[in-house]
């Protein structure tokens, strides 16, 4: 069955799009409305340098072609691969934008989105790579059964309302035990040697939590996400989809931005047992709740990265920018997402100069 003939729009139509708050963008004659991404925007300010990755993702949005009289004159000694934005500047402040040419090889059509991709993706082989680093804009199911998909997915908010009566909790129960004044580190070894761990110490244990987890949230991004499965082996490939390949193949799923609750306990369980086998155990405590407190913070911040809209010159703005290049282009770098701190000693900053081409 042949394809339909692509619609053409007229400067009229455009305009009236535009008056009405759309954002409508042009890749050569070809018409993308972004009105419904326009909200997820890494960054604002002047055209910037696009990944291979954000011109596949444009495709998703094609609505049909411009008519020839709305596009823009080429200049004198201009560069004629790239186009000028049309000045069609509409009460809300919206153009439709002239971008360079966005031909890029897709593999979108690999798997069958109508049925669950984690049972599909681990025949994709050597191919697997490269389609799980080119991102699309539309919801994942993984299973089969109803019950195992609602335990995949979770609001944002769930994650507070669960971690956080915990947190004060366990801080509560910490800090009363310390103050009892029994708490002694080494006291497995020799009481002579040993030191009194006082409750005015677990301000400064539990941001000592926080700090470890800071490391081990690079660790387990780098080395565990970002683990690079054998193109044979269908169950490491399945296990790395579930793991962390579904965020980067669908990164504006908002149902998959954070860490669902189930099995978070059992990660967060093997952890707490961890540090109660290496330390006294209200020290043990202490550590493991400033940790814990990083983590929810971490998948706070996670989604607010991709569904926040920080104000430019910010902390937040810059992680923003930071983590949208590490989705589009860097993905073998750029792996801190609450602080960029431990990718400098690790050595895998994303360049600045990666920035500054684009501000």
């Amino acid at each position: 069955m042949a394809a339909a003939a692509p619609r053409s729009f007229s400067a009229a139509e455009v305009r009236a799009r535009c008056a009405q708050g759309a954002c409508l963008v042009r890749c050569r004659r070809r018409l993308y409305d972004l009105s419904g991404f326009v909200r997820l925007a890494a960054l604002d300010g002047p055209p910037h340098r696009h990944s291979a990755n954000a011109r596949r993702w444009l495709e998703q949005y094609y609505v049909g072609e411009m008519e020839p009289a709305l596009l823009a004159p080429q200049l004198p000694g201009e560069n004629p691969s790239l186009l000028q934005a049309a000045q069609l500047e509409t009460p809300a402040g919206i153009a439709v934008l002239g971008l360079p040419d966005c031909t890029v090889p897709c593999c979108w059509d690999l798997v069958d989105w109508q049925k669950p991709l984690l049972w599909q993706v681990g025949y994709l082989g050597e191919k697997y790579d490269e389609w799980v680093h080119q991102p699309v804009d539309r919801p994942i199911r993984l299973f089969h059964s109803d019950f195992l998909e609602s335990l995949s997915k979770t609001a944002w908010y769930v994650v507070f309302m669960v971690w956080a009566p915990v947190v004060l909790y366990l801080s509560w129960v910490s800090y009363t035990s310390l103050a009892q004044g029994n708490t002694r580190l080494f006291s497995s070894f020799t009481t002579e040697y040993s030191i009194p761990v006082h409750k005015y110490y677990f301000p400064f244990i539990f941001l000592l939590g926080m700090f470890l987890w800071s490391l081990l949230e690079y660790l387990i991004h780098r080395f565990v996400f970002h683990m690079k499965p054998p193109a044979s082996n269908y169950y490491l490939i399945t296990l790395h989809f579930l793991l962390h390949g579904q965020h980067h193949k669908s990164p504006f799923d908002s149902s998959r931005l954070v860490f669902p609750p189930v099995p978070a306990s059992l990660v967060i369980g093997f952890f707490y047992g961890v540090l109660q086998l290496l330390l006294p155990e209200v020290l043990g405590l202490s550590v493991f709740v400033g940790g814990l407190c990083g983590y929810v913070i971490y998948d706070m911040m996670h989604y607010y990265l991709h569904y926040g809209s920080p104000k430019k010159g910010t902390y937040l703005y810059g992680l923003k920018a930071y983590h949208v290049k590490h989705h589009f282009e860097h993905q073998k770098s750029g792996f801190g997402i609450s602080t960029r701190f431990w990718d400098r000693p690790f050595r895998t900053l994303i360049p600045e100069e990666t920035f500054e081409k684009e501000d």
